[in-house]
């Protein structure tokens, strides 16, 4: 979503249209969002993206709305209590800090278009003074309201076409992993099966395996047709430097994989424990649509955990006595 506000932002600037952008730069405890969410705030009402919803969002819109009509910026504090959201039953008991920024298109018109276009890693922010500007190395953390990461979406390979793969890679899409999927069976791996945003390879399993990790954090899903074809392409990826590697399979698979493997000197045993197998968090899943889910659970929670974008800035807000 993030480089989508800086699409419009980057549009907005272009057709030197004003719109006010609203960011979280800090929370503690519970809150309907985390830092680095953003929205843009129209003055007819219209609003892209979003900072959490229900009360806390419409409470900013008319604070951004404020601002677009003074063109004075502005930093908030709210705690999520009573105060703010018990009319619409939004009682999470957070806080939340951020930051509104009524000229964000014409102030940071140089700056949109590469972080929408996201073709190298950039760090950019905002200043106490409101400026937006790139954040330059060894620069003082404490002269910033915020500071963000943005590059190249995170890789995702996967090792078969089959219908976990179907399942899974159209939704990694979404969720903005750039998908590449590797078979040896051009009639599984085509978009007729597979969204054209999805990048496909096909050949012989050992040109496939061959193939160099892109730049970008890379993430490995091993979903083959069979045992054979998983440990082939396990025996290559285990190798590779990748953020993430899982597999299907069951635990005794696994066992009978990390034995296997440590029998031929295939691998070592700290690279087999970075394999996650039977891949996908623990929810229970049976159908191919929730075995996915589970997978892509997993996916998103290990990309938030070691790929923080954005610098924690926390509010100082005191929760109101009663």
């Amino acid at each position: 979503m993030k480089h989508t506000v800086f699409q419009a932002l980057a549009d907005a600037a272009q057709q030197q249209e004003r719109v006010a952008l609203a960011v979280v730069t800090g929370v503690k405890g519970s809150s309907p969002q985390k830092i680095g969410a953003k929205a843009l705030f129209h003055g007819d009402g219209r609003i892209l993206g979003t900072i959490g919803g229900g009360c806390l969002e419409a409470e900013v819109q008319r604070r951004a709305i404020q601002s677009l009509d003074t063109g004075q910026p502005a930093t908030f504090e709210m705690a999520l209590n009573r105060d703010y959201g018990w009319d619409d039953a939004l009682l999470c008991g957070g806080q939340v800090c951020g930051v509104i920024l009524p000229d964000a298109a014409r102030a940071g018109a140089a700056l949109w278009p590469e972080l929408s276009a996201r073709t190298h890693p950039l760090t950019w922010g905002v200043r106490r003074d409101f400026a937006i500007l790139l954040v330059t190395p060894g620069a003082e953390a404490t002269d910033w309201l915020y500071q963000e990461i943005v590059g190249p979406p995170c890789a995702l390979w996967i090792a078969g076409a089959g219908h976990i793969a179907q399942a899974v890679a159209p939704r990694a899409v979404e969720l903005d992993f750039a998908v590449t999927v590797f078979d040896d069976r051009p009639a599984l791996a085509n978009h007729q099966h597979f969204p054209s945003a999805v990048q496909l390879r096909v050949g012989d399993w050992d040109t496939l395996l061959a193939t160099p990790l892109p730049t970008a954090p890379a993430f490995g899903l091993i979903v083959t047709r069979g045992q054979r074809h998983d440990t082939l392409t396990l025996q290559a990826w285990i190798q590779r430097p990748f953020v993430f590697l899982g597999m299907i399979g069951s635990q005794r698979k696994a066992r009978a994989m990390t034995e296997r493997f440590l029998r031929e000197h295939l691998a070592t045993s700290d690279q087999l424990q970075r394999v996650v197998c039977p891949v996908g968090l623990p929810i229970k899943a049976v159908s191919v649509p929730e075995i996915a889910v589970s997978i892509l659970a997993q996916l998103i929670e290990k990309r938030a955990t070691c790929l923080p974008r954005a610098w924690p800035f926390q509010p100082r807000v005191e929760e109101p006595a009663d």
